[in-house]
């Protein structure tokens, strides 16, 4: 029986998969100015309110009511271009989105050596919005929409203690919600036939936890460690094949006849993969602090996608695997501040190579090896700490090769042609200690 080739369609299983555009595949891996503007080098510093994300042992120093607020606007530019030979198909750049992510925190300590808190935040979250008219080569000249948007939102309750005058330890509850949206062209049958747009909004709920310590022997040093547990999202949503009935009125083939919905639910599990850092933080000279972090990313969980629909047609036709074969990744992430008249200058660098391979690449949720950069400003007063920053995010060129996509059956889920992409995200946080 023919099956539907949708063009990407369960590529973004994944979701919330914040995918993005975003740092660390689906991972954005940046809250909190301060850490974000040091480069994202923050588990072993962990030192304020953005602790529960990077390391929640870092929450035992509190010895104040803290109440933080973060937020960063995520802005990704990228560009698609696919050409055989001379002549060009598509030629196009995504459209100015606003993607909106980031985190609020409060901890109250309850003892000498015990702080309790608890944090919202963002963990995942980008998109990208294209303009049809320019896809029109490849939909039947027809100018479908062509967007994502994903992300994640976490309510973490958190519990550290300080064990020992140089070792702390923590642990928060991450309680995850999964948004995912798409709307794509849904391709063709084998008959050549256009099955119009396809749109998908998904939401599920997952568990999962991060396990932080702490080694501080001094105030010139300190070392940590962070594990985040895998996290099983249960999707579930809608999705929709504007003209998938079509399959039901063409004569000789196995479908003729049968009444097929334009709609139906879908199912999908999708489990968030380990998250394990380590991270250094020393103070050579006075106001002067440096900071290294590995982060290692288990991206190798994401490998095929399986789908189920509640249609009986819908599970005959439409494909309900999707492979991914991503890889797991190591992020190198660098960081410095120095602290001047109650002026804290930040700045830093890391890189974020991309887990997926050219043969699943697509312009919805592309996926790039990131150079980033970072700086910002904070000014402390009377407990009140208000900061600035920005993270430049210099995606390396992709180029997927055609021959590949129309040859290799690996390769059937790749959309041929070339990817840049950058991403800028300003950010703020405010903080107050009382």
């Amino acid at each position: 029986m023919n099956k539907v080739k949708i063009l990407f369609a369960l590529l973004f299983c994944l979701v919330i998969l914040n995918s993005y555009v975003g740092a660390n595949g689906l991972n954005l891996n940046s809250l909190g100015t301060k850490a974000m503007t040091m480069g994202g080098a923050f588990v072993g510093l962990a030192d304020d309110f953005s602790a529960i994300f990077w390391n929640p042992a870092g929450i035992a120093e509190f010895k104040q009511k803290y109440f933080g607020f973060y937020g960063v606007d995520i802005i990704p530019s990228g560009t698609y271009k696919f050409a055989v030979g001379p002549v060009t198909f598509v030629d196009a750049q995504t459209t100015t989105k606003h993607y909106l992510a980031g985190l609020a925190a409060y901890y109250h300590p309850i003892a000498d050596n015990v702080v309790a808190g608890i944090g919202f935040y963002t963990p995942s979250g980008l998109g990208a919005k294209w303009d049809g008219k320019n896809f029109k080569a490849l939909t039947f000249l027809r100018p479908y929409k062509w967007e994502s948007k994903v992300g994640m939102f976490t309510i973490a309750p958190v519990l550290a203690f300080k064990v020992h005058k140089m070792v702390s330890v923590g642990a928060s509850l991450n309680i995850n919600y999964g948004m995912f949206g798409i709307k794509t062209h849904a391709g063709d049958a084998e008959l050549g036939i256009d099955l119009g747009q396809y749109d998908e909004s998904l939401g599920g709920w997952g568990v999962g936890a991060t396990l932080g310590l702490l080694f501080k022997p001094n105030e010139k040093f300190s070392l940590g460690a962070t594990v985040r547990t895998p996290s099983k999202i249960s999707f579930s949503g809608d999705v929709e094949i504007t003209n998938i009935g079509i399959l039901g009125m063409i004569p000789d083939t196995p479908l003729y006849g049968a009444d097929i919905p334009a709609k139906a639910t879908v199912d999908r599990e999708v489990t968030w993969p380990w998250w394990v850092a380590v991270g250094v933080a020393v103070k050579p000279i006075a106001n002067l602090t440096l900071t290294g972090d590995l982060q290692w990313t288990q991206w190798s969980t994401i490998d095929v996608m399986e789908s189920t629909y509640g249609d009986f047609f819908w599970s005959l036709i439409v494909e309900k695997e999707r492979p991914m074969h991503w890889k797991d990744v190591l992020q190198i992430r660098l960081g410095a501040e120095y602290i001047y008249n109650g002026l804290a200058f930040r700045c830093g660098y890391y890189w974020d190579p991309s887990p997926a391979p050219d043969k699943t690449m697509n312009v919805l949720l592309p996926s790039f090896d990131f150079n980033v950069l970072t700086a910002g400003i904070g000014y402390s007063l009377d407990g009140l700490m208000i900061e600035f920053g920005v993270e430049y995010l210099m995606g390396k060129e992709r180029s997927v090769d055609y021959e590949n996509s129309q040859t290799d059956p690996e390769w059937k889920s790749a959309m041929p042609g070339v990817y840049n992409m950058k991403v800028l995200s300003p950010n703020i946080s405010v903080s107050f200690k009382f």
